[in-house]
């Protein structure tokens, strides 16, 4: 195996995530790759900080996945643009039709302490689900937003069907938080 394939065996989800959303353009800023990952990314992955992005960039840079220039701007600095090579295009191609799809884990907040209720308030518990369900109705409404945003772009109908999973999950979430309450109703003090 070369230095390459075992960097590549070794790049991190977030380092996918990145060539991934530079796969669907030309040529994006570090900034724009923030932006298109918090519009679907962050939908059901976690939207890496714009500092991530760009070592992730550096990173996939002196792999040779993604090649840069420095692109003029009016009166302000240059800014960088990236975009994938066919290496980099390859690979992703090679870690999405054959890397092992890990478990999905679940790290449920609310659940940890709905578990531990038998030490809480129960007021507090309350509240706690009641802005779960406000935070999942926010997050619904933006993947909604995302969708009407991208649905009438045939290039991005993949995009599109991870949204509408996602728009399904968001409110299955809010069903289950839902039964939750009534649950928490329930419980004996």
């Amino acid at each position: 195996m070369s230095r390459v394939d075992e960097r590549r065996d070794r790049l991190p989800a977030t380092g996918w995530a990145v060539l991934g959303v530079l796969s669907h353009a030309e040529e994006l800023s570090g900034y724009d790759v923030k932006k298109w990952a918090d519009h679907v990314v962050a939908f059901f992955y976690v939207s890496p900080a714009l500092s991530q992005i760009y070592g992730e960039l550096r990173r996939l840079e002196e792999l040779g996945y993604v090649v840069s220039r420095a692109a003029p701007q009016d009166e302000l600095r240059n800014k960088r643009l990236y975009r994938i090579t066919e290496p980099g295009r390859e690979a992703l191609r090679h870690w999405v039709n054959h890397a092992p799809v890990d478990p999905t884990v679940l790290k449920h907040n609310l659940a940890m302490r709905v578990w531990l209720g038998h030490l809480a308030d129960q007021d507090r518990l309350r509240d706690l689900a009641e802005r779960h369900v406000a935070e999942t109705e926010r997050a619904l409404g933006e993947v909604r937003t995302s969708l009407l945003r991208s649905q009438d772009r045939p290039a991005w109908s993949y995009p599109v069907t991870v949204l509408r999973w996602c728009e399904r999950y968001y409110r299955s979430e809010l069903a289950l938080t839902r039964e939750l309450l009534t649950d928490l109703g329930e419980a004996p003090n």
